[in-house]
């Protein structure tokens, strides 16, 4: 009998994925659980298992397509009855079906989805995506049948000021993808007027040279376009200020230097990172408004008891975020252990959404490529991020004296809404000050 495995939704606000290859061919018997493919969702590479054994009789999609949660993946010959060919109905996304009676057959009976039949990742078990309940009669059953929403959070949040239901919106845009243009016209504003151009109109997939020469349009990965509407969501959502200052470790500089071969032969790299990691959750427990998040709907601040510290990680495909989770329980050598492994998995597009969730407050650092003092930008909810620039040797004055000592330029950036600038200010001279002296660090964190 014919089984058609539709991608799942696998939460966390993710509608479609990039099949980046398929482990399986056509034809090819599988067991549960074995690997089918690999999709790029915006957060990770992930494979998605056989939800039950069969034979492969269909694949649905072609390696670099973009595939919708309830899109048909694969179409399998279980081996208990005849096999029914594929249809284009079932390359649809979620597609409403007419139930037809029998013609010949007797209605088998419904039975209730086994473990066996749920499709498994990184994130456990997940609920193949149902159908659309066909023919809805009455408002409760015509909400039950509209399809999820694909819409960028800018689109929402332009939804939500023209007090625009956008899950009654028909998207024009690709997949059905809900557009602003479709937000404005629903809500019965003019069209926006298109620039001058002296360009012959062509589709995108041929214009390959504007006014001015030739270009090379390329499609956005799905980890940049989550990281675009979450610079756009952040940036949108909080006034956002930073405060810049510097550090002088030059102490912390000849511990490092001391402990790091120690630390080489335990098989561990250790870099300033954990220092400054616990010199900032000293700071925090000290300001605990810069730990937290804002509730705008019950207008509270959320101060988290916790102290998961976010790592901005540089890959080739974008910047991720990796989470320490109770980075406050951890000494030196085990954050720098593990700030390596989490670093690692993130190059490789292997990091769990798990490893990507909860952080209370985030650290980015551009010092090893080069840079002094910056701008980040909030890793939205959260109320604060720290910015690390590269480390300088600069003459100071000290005790009378001209001496070049080791100097680390930190940028702040914090929301105006949740914290003022004299306790930004502050929390920034703590941080300073548990950095010039390591001695607190190696105390208080141990």
């Amino acid at each position: 009998m014919a089984y058609e495995f539709k991608f799942p939704d696998v939460g966390e606000g993710i509608t479609e994925g990039k099949l980046v290859a398929w482990k399986v061919k056509e034809g090819e018997s599988v067991k549960q659980d074995q690997p089918l493919a690999e999709v790029e969702t915006d957060k990770a590479i992930v494979e998605i298992p056989a939800p039950k054994p069969g034979k492969v009789s269909k694949l649905h999609a072609k390696e670099g397509e973009t595939i919708l949660v309830g899109n048909v993946l694969v179409t399998f010959d279980d081996g208990t009855g005849p096999a029914a060919p594929a249809t284009a109905e079932s390359r649809q996304a979620a597609p409403a079906r007419q139930e037809q009676p029998p013609k010949q057959e007797a209605r088998e009976p419904q039975h209730e989805q086994t473990a066996a039949e749920k499709a498994g990742s990184v994130v456990g078990f997940l609920e193949e995506a149902k159908d659309v309940s066909p023919r809805p009669a009455g408002p409760e059953k015509a909400a039950q049948a509209r399809k999820a929403v694909i819409a960028t959070l800018a689109v929402k949040k332009l939804a939500k000021d023209l007090n625009v239901h956008i899950e009654e919106i028909q998207g024009t845009g690709p997949g059905g993808r809900i557009t602003s243009e479709d937000i404005r016209a629903a809500a019965g504003e003019p069209s926006q007027p298109k620039a001058f151009s002296t360009e012959k109109a062509l589709p995108d997939e041929l214009r390959k040279y504007d006014f001015y020469g030739f270009i090379e349009p390329t499609p956005m990965s799905s980890i940049r376009k989550a990281i675009a509407h979450k610079m756009v969501e952040s940036s949108f959502t909080a006034p956002q200020v930073t405060h810049m200052d510097e550090a002088d470790i030059t102490v912390l500089h000849e511990i490092r230097e001391k402990e790091k071969k120690n630390a080489q032969e335990k098989g561990v790299k250790l870099t300033y990172l954990p220092f400054i990691i616990k010199a900032a959750i000293s700071a925090l427990k000290m300001h605990p408004l810069l730990n937290s998040e804002l509730n705008e709907e019950k207008e509270e601040i959320i101060i988290k008891k916790y102290y998961n510290i976010g790592i901005a990680v540089d890959t080739p495909d974008g910047l991720l975020v990796a989470v320490l989770k109770k980075a406050d329980t951890k000494p030196i050598l085990e954050l720098a252990s593990e700030i390596v492994q989490l670093a690692t998995l993130a190059k490789d597009r292997k990091l769990g959404l798990s490893d990507m969730k909860g952080s209370s407050f985030t650290i980015t650092n551009v010092g090893a490529i080069g840079g002094t003092h910056f701008t980040p930008i909030l890793n939205h909810p959260e109320a604060a991020i720290l910015g690390l620039g590269k480390m300088m040797d600069k003459p100071l004055a000290i005790d009378g004296k001209v001496e070049i000592r080791k100097v680390l330029p930190l940028s702040l950036t914090f929301d105006h809404r949740v914290v003022d600038g004299a306790e930004a200010a502050r929390f920034m001279n703590d941080i300073i000050r548990h950095l010039e002296d390591p001695d607190l660090i190696l105390v208080e964190g141990s």
